[in-house]
C-alpha cells in the first residue's frame, strides 16, 4: 500500500479529459496550491500534431494559459513551469525567456530560474549537444510557502567546521545537519530510472529521453517531488494542466497532496489512472529520491572503449 507523508490525509486524484484552456476557465479560480507542468514545446511531438503553429501563435497560446493557470492559483501559491527550447532549422528559442513576459505581467514574481542537467539529450552535429532544460519558479506572492527542510540534501562535507577567526562559532560544525539547500542546479538520473526501475514494457522508446512510457517526454517522479515537498503542505492541492501519464499526480500523492491533471490524449490520461491505482496498490515502481546516480565501474562493457574506437582514433594519429 502507498505509505503517505500524512497517514490522516487520503490523497485523491481528479483527471479532465479536454481542451487545456476550456477547461482551466471551467475549474474554479485560485482552488490551486501549486501548479506543475511542462507544455508542449511545439516541435511536432505526436501530441502536437493535430495543430501545426507558427512560433508567434504558439507564445500567444501560451500566454493564455498562463493567464488561465494564474487565474487558478491560490495567493500563496506557486508555478513550476518546466521548459526546455524551440528548435527551428538549427536557431534556438528558449522557451522560459519567450514566456517570462507573460507571468511578470501578471504580477508573479520569479524566485528561481532552476537548471535541470540530464546525462543524455538530443545529440546535435551543427552546435554543442543540449543537456539541460529550466524549471521557472513563480509566486504570486510575498506569502508564499516554501518548505527548505523537507527538500535538503546531504551535506558534501559533513566535517567541516567554522574556522577560529569566527569566534562566536570556533570549531562548531558549519553546516545544517538536516543537510545542504540543494540549490538551483539539479540533478536527476533518467537513464538509472528508465533502466533499472522502468513502469511500462514499451518496445518503441524512439525520443531523445530515455525514461518512458508511452508518452514522449516524460520527467522523473523526483523532479517533481522536490517541488511539492518544498512548496506545499500535506492536503494542498496540485494542478499540472498537461498531466500526460501522471508523474505529477504521482508525486503529489506520494506526499499527501490531491493532484488534479487535465490532458487531451485519452490514452495518456488512461495510464494515468492505471499508474494512480498502482501507486495506491503499492505496486508502482518509482526511483527513490535521492538515490545516487550509479557510475560505470572498470571493467563493465558499457565503460570499456570499443575496439573499433581504438582503431579509428590510431588512423586520426
Amino acid at each position: 500500500m502507498l505509505q503517505v507523508t500524512s497517514p490522516k490525509i487520503i490523497p485523491t486524484a481528479t483527471f479532465h479529459k479536454g481542451d487545456v484552456l476550456s477547461v482551466l476557465r471551467k475549474l474554479p479560480k485560485t482552488k490551486f496550491d501549486l501548479i506543475v507542468t511542462s507544455p508542449p514545446y511545439n516541435i511536432g511531438k505526436i501530441y502536437e500534431r493535430s495543430e501545426k503553429l507558427t512560433f508567434e501563435e504558439y507564445v500567444e497560446w501560451l500566454d493564455k494559459i498562463i493567464g488561465a493557470s494564474v487565474d487558478a492559483l491560490q495567493d500563496h501559491g506557486s508555478i513550476c513551469w518546466q521548459v526546455g527550447s524551440f528548435v527551428k532549422d538549427g536557431e534556438i528559442f528558449p522557451i522560459d525567456i519567450y514566456t517570462y513576459d507573460s507571468f511578470k505581467r501578471r504580477g508573479m514574481k520569479l524566485r528561481n530560474r532552476i537548471i535541470w542537467r540530464f546525462n543524455f539529450g538530443l545529440h546535435s552535429k551543427k552546435r554543442l549537444s543540449g543537456r539541460y532544460e529550466t524549471i521557472l519558479w513563480f509566486t504570486k506572492s510575498d506569502d508564499h510557502r516554501f518548505n527548505l527542510d523537507a527538500v535538503r540534501v546531504p551535506q558534501l562535507y559533513p566535517g567541516k567546521r567554522h574556522p577560529k577567526a569566527r569566534a562566536k562559532d570556533s570549531g562548531k560544525p558549519s553546516g545544517n545537519p538536516l543537510g545542504k539547500n540543494p540549490s538551483d542546479y539539479w540533478e536527476f538520473s533518467a537513464e538509472e530510472y528508465f533502466q533499472n526501475d522502468p513502469v511500462w514494457d514499451i518496445p518503441n522508446v524512439k525520443a531523445n529521453h530515455p525514461e518512458k512510457t508511452i508518452h514522449p517526454c516524460q520527467f522523473p517522479v523526483e523532479l517533481v517531488e522536490r517541488c511539492v515537498l518544498a512548496l506545499t503542505d500535506p492536503g494542498d492541492t496540485v494542478l499540472d494542466p498537461f498531466m500526460g501519464t501522471g508523474t505529477t499526480a504521482i508525486a503529489a500523492m506520494k506526499h499527501s497532496r490531491h493532484a488534479v491533471g487535465i490532458d487531451k490524449d485519452g490514452a495518456f490520461l488512461k495510464i494515468a489512472k492505471e499508474r494512480v491505482k498502482q501507486l495506491l496498490k503499492g505496486t508502482l515502481k518509482i526511483r527513490h529520491s535521492g538515490k545516487p546516480t550509479r557510475t560505470p565501474q572498470i571493467g563493465e562493457k558499457v565503460a570499456t572503449v570499443p575496439e573499433e574506437w581504438k582503431q579509428a582514433t590510431k588512423r586520426r594519429r
